[in-house]
């Protein structure tokens, strides 16, 4: 049974300046919930309560968003909202949530590394700060039930179109089944005709404990950073590596279009704004479609 997460959140989030030049990426609402409380979310569905967030420099910001705020939670009982007051307990109490900073910024792997204390010897999940799913069963239960099976560490995977296999970390390999993949090759963010696939890594994973072996044998890659995917690598030479086809949809916040097209679906969902947010559409595209006959 996988019991921790850990949710590395210490990029600088430069694709999504000028905004995240004093808030972090992590913390950009989805309407009116910061991205990071999905992923959060997707642990607690997935039967995971204790969480290690990885942060950095200038992210206090998601420690004050999983504490208490007592002056407002004062200020909303005096204006006698129940509703309010119940939605911020349940932020601070969610989940058993702790932090450390990355002291650099080294790369995923490096940030990952910092869970090794955390983790110990138990396998764990690890979530991208910065993307959230829509799935019915939660993406990260998913990968747990097939952890189960197949007790080596599992990545989740989504194909991509050919021009944007150059921002993920690709996998290929032999298909077990329709959605399960034996990893033989792992590249981090290949140009398309070096990649051996278009299944891209989707920011979600369950990791066995001997990843921290191979992150410290891993030597700087991409970017002059620590990949995570250059350490699974290493892995395999001594343990497999299973590769698992999402069954959900992925939401990339990091990318300011994805983000656009994110807060899009999300108001779709929301009954107090799907019908008159639709019909704000049909008009925008319409005076779209006019202005550029």
């Amino acid at each position: 049974m996988i019991k921790k997460a850990v949710i590395p959140a210490a990029g600088l989030g430069t694709r999504f300046l000028p905004a995240t030049k004093a808030q972090p990426k992590e913390m950009l609402p989805i309407i009116d919930i910061p991205t990071i409380q999905y992923v959060v979310q997707e642990c607690v569905d997935s039967g995971i309560e204790d969480i290690l967030i990885i942060t950095g420099k200038g992210k206090r910001s998601i420690e004050d968003h999983f504490d208490r705020n007592l002056e407002l939670e004062e200020r909303i009982l005096e204006r006698e909202d129940e509703l309010w007051y119940n939605e911020l307990r349940h932020i601070d109490s969610m989940a058993n949530i702790h932090f450390i900073r990355q002291k650099e910024q080294n790369g995923l792997g490096d940030a990952i590394y910092y869970a090794r204390y955390h983790c110990g010897n138990e396998p764990f999940a690890v979530l991208l700060g910065d993307s959230v799913n829509d799935s019915v069963i939660p993406i990260t239960q998913q990968m747990i039930d097939a952890y189960e099976q197949y007790r080596h560490s599992i990545i989740a995977v989504q194909q991509v179109p050919d021009e944007k296999v150059s921002r993920y970390g690709i996998v290929g390999g032999k298909f077990l089944s329709e959605r399960i993949m034996q990893v033989e090759e792992m590249v981090e963010k290949p140009q398309p005709a070096q990649a051996p696939s278009n299944w891209a890594v989707a920011g979600r994973y369950i990791l066995t404990p001997e990843i921290f072996a191979a992150i410290e044998q891993t030597p700087r890659g991409k970017g002059n950073e620590i990949q995570i995917t250059d350490s699974l690598r290493i892995m395999m030479q001594t343990e497999g590596v299973i590769a698992m086809k999402i069954e959900g949809r992925r939401y990339d916040i990091g990318n300011k279009l994805d983000y656009l097209k994110t807060t899009v679906d999300f108001a779709l969902k929301r009954k107090e704004f799907a019908e008159p947010f639709v019909e704000f559409m049909r008009q925008r595209v319409q005076q779209w479609d006019q202005q550029h006959k």
